[in-house]
């Protein structure tokens, strides 16, 4: 059959876009599915139907009603040098972005740490949440609830590890509200993301739930997780990989890099990023996270609708004789170096380019180290900014490079 007779089923309707791959070999697909929207909007797509990566992949496994790829700038910061417990070395940063400036400024931050010696970094937690929403018949029912699962943790593991190979779980924490019981589950995910993992764990660990206390379940995910919002549950509890890095910082080098002095760096923290952020009423204390995490996401294949999570940064200053300790703390960073868009080759390469593809050995030892990373990415992102408003050269950074 033609590309001609593709395009009259689709326009009488006897054939619907998302079946096409069910005809077509993905590429091909892809190809009537965008001449079709050209023809309907009367909008050429020549650049979007030109792209590098394994579109028969990323058709199966990553989008569906493809017409092709948009690309993004890919820009690089570093060397960053960076004394984790997973992540040791200097690293160049794929930074995918569209806003001027930013690369630079990164890039700034990158050469401050790495003279003063490198990024301290280290995870304290470890743990991706889905948390199912039951309705129990009464308050005593929801206690019965409650009470059963706060004392079978044994069943409800066995329940949800039977689905994966490679997932483990840690820890219920039940929440009451009312008749509405929320079973917040959380596990070890190794390297990956997990919330596909977790999801079908949990659908398991609902029904051992159910079964043993008649409980009624209302959705596998309650909100309570919380899952690309922004929600102080993640903040308290954590969620994904909590990690922080930090990096004290001399006085002649805050001079020299910054342009700027301690004292005016600490106070720029404070009543920026501390006492704005509160009288905001925001979540994140810092002062551009979400900017370094969105760059670095896009590059290496995370879900960048986890940037909302990953931006409720807290940046700290601690002042100290001869200088200052920066330092910055993520608590819910959903990464993983498996699964989703990291296997997509462009995405993949900037993976490559950290030394984190794929799975690590031990599992989970790649994904632990990207994370690392990322919160020294972060840091040096803040060390930046911080210094571009103490030295009240943000403007003018923006002027010559944003516009």
């Amino acid at each position: 059959m033609t590309m001609d007779e593709y395009l009259e089923r689709l326009k009488k309707g006897t054939l619907k876009l998302y079946a096409l791959e069910q005809e077509l070999p993905p590429r091909e697909a892809v190809a009537v599915r965008r001449r079709y929207i050209e023809g309907e909007t009367g909008v050429s797509l020549p650049k979007i139907g030109s792209f590098s990566i394994d579109i028969e992949r990323a058709a199966r496994k990553n989008c569906e009603n493809m017409i092709g790829t948009v690309q993004v700038p890919l820009g690089v910061a570093g060397p960053l040098k960076v004394s984790g417990e997973y992540a040791k070395g200097e690293f160049y940063l794929p930074l995918a972005t569209t806003e001027g400036a930013l690369v630079a400024s990164v890039n700034r931050g990158c050469g401050a740490i790495t003279r003063a010696g490198g990024a301290d970094v280290r995870i304290f937690r470890d743990g991706m949440t889905r948390a199912p929403v039951f309705s129990a018949r009464d308050v005593a029912h929801a206690r019965e609830i409650s009470d059963w699962v706060m004392s079978h943790p044994r069943e409800i593991a066995a329940a949800a590890e039977a689905t994966t190979s490679h997932g483990k779980f840690l820890d219920a924490a039940v929440t009451v509200v009312g008749t509405s019981v929320f079973v917040r589950l959380e596990f070890d995910t190794k390297d990956a993301m997990g919330m596909n993992m977790v999801t079908i764990a949990s659908e398991r660990a609902a029904e051992a739930i159910s079964d043993a206390t008649g409980a009624r379940l209302v959705a596998l995910s309650g909100n309570l997780c919380t899952d690309k919002k922004p929600a102080a549950v993640n903040l308290v509890r954590g969620r994904g990989r909590s990690v922080s890095a930090g990096v004290w910082l001399e006085d002649s080098l805050i001079a020299e890099v910054f342009k700027t002095d301690a004292r005016t760096f600490t106070e720029v923290n404070t009543r920026k990023n501390l006492v704005g952020s509160a009288v905001a009423g925001s979540l994140g204390f810092n002062a551009h996270a979400g900017n370094v995490i969105a760059a670095l996401f896009i590059a290496c294949g995370q879900d960048p609708a986890h940037v909302t999570e990953g931006s409720m940064a807290i940046t700290t200053v601690d002042p100290r004789d001869g200088g200052i300790y920066v330092s910055v703390t993520l608590l819910d960073l959903p990464v993983g170096t498996v699964g989703g868009g990291t296997g997509i080759e462009t995405q993949r390469e900037c993976l490559d380019l950290l030394g984190v593809a794929g799975g690590g050995d031990p599992p989970g030892s790649n994904a632990r180290k990207f994370a690392e990373i990322v919160a020294a990415g972060v840091l040096a992102g803040e060390l930046s900014l911080i210094g571009a408003q103490a030295a009240q050269h943000l403007a003018r950074a923006h002027k010559q490079l944003g516009r």
